[in-house]
């Protein structure tokens, strides 16, 4: 006959195997533990069966308990207190010797700090007084330079006035006119002479600029500004053809106050635009010079 038939049948039966199985391991292993045969329990009592029973020789008197000594111990444990007491105080001696080592060291350390950072202030100091006498040297080369500079635009200042003074004054003149050049106008023989800065023979244009070019008249130019703030005059030595054109300039001749690279340059292209009247009479190439006055941003 068949018992389990439906599925659930079946899983019902394997669970309550698996139950049991489980319960009988349970039994097993945390089970009471029984001894075969049982231990006996209560006073065993001698009837007199066995040899022991029937009273023989009477038991040998047991011997007197001896005294125990309990002072015999305390030499041993003062003995391991003494023992232990070295111990005890070597350690606390390398304890303290470390702390006072580490100390030492950190000591040593922070002291180190305070030199670097003492030597460290130390030197900045001096950088600092060093460079304060530095800019203090450079400002009064500058106030130096810049005097000196002002001195030699007043001298030649002073020196075109002076020029159209004796300009109006002289006689006998090469000159056509009162101008800014330096020049006593007093100059004689050859018309086509030889012009230099500071001869007598120049004339000026009115706007700090000059020449000297003997017996050609006033020329046309074109202004050619600076691109540097200098100051300063600039002489030119120029060569003129017959047909009235610079072919030369040589800038920073004798009576140049300022020979500074970017004045020379834009004194040289000034000088090279110069043009006087054509003049098949005039010496080929005839010598002259042309004197630009440079003021502070022009």
């Amino acid at each position: 006959m068949k018992y389990l038939k439906t599925k659930h049948e079946k899983n019902s039966a394997k669970i309550t195997a698996l139950i049991m199985l489980i319960l009988i391991l349970l039994l097993f292993v945390v089970g009471q533990n029984y001894t075969d045969p049982p231990e006996e329990f209560g006073v065993a009592i001698n009837f007199g069966g066995s040899s022991g029973g029937g009273g023989g020789a009477p038991a040998q008197a047991a011997a007197p308990p001896t005294e125990t000594q309990p002072e015999e111990t305390e030499p041993q444990e003062e003995q391991q207190e003494a023992a232990a007491t070295p111990t005890s105080q070597e350690n606390v001696i390398t304890q303290e010797d470390e702390a006072a080592v580490l100390i030492k060291k950190q000591q040593e350390q922070a002291k180190k700090e305070n030199d670097a950072k003492e030597k460290a202030k130390a030197d900045k100091l001096a950088q600092e007084k060093a460079e304060k006498a530095a800019k203090a040297a450079a400002k009064a080369a500058a106030e130096a330079a810049e005097k000196k500079r002002q001195d030699d635009i007043r001298k030649a200042n002073d020196a075109l006035i002076n020029g159209i003074s004796n300009s109006d004054s002289a006689s006998d003149s090469n000159s056509n006119g009162p101008g800014n050049g330096p020049g006593n106008g007093s100059g004689s023989g050859n018309s086509y002479g030889t012009s230099q800065f500071g001869d007598g023979s120049g004339q000026g244009n009115g706007d700090g600029v000059g020449y000297g070019l003997n017996g050609r008249g006033k020329p046309d130019y074109r202004k050619i500004v600076q691109e540097c703030n200098e100051s300063g005059l600039v002489v030119v030595r120029i060569e003129v053809d017959r047909s009235g054109k610079v072919v030369k300039a040589e800038p920073g001749v004798k009576g140049t106050k300022n020979t500074a690279a970017c004045l020379l340059e834009p004194a040289r292209k000034m000088a090279l635009t110069h043009k006087w009247k054509a003049d098949p009479k005039a010496p080929d190439p005839q010598v002259g010079y042309v004197s630009i006055n440079f003021k502070l941003g022009q």
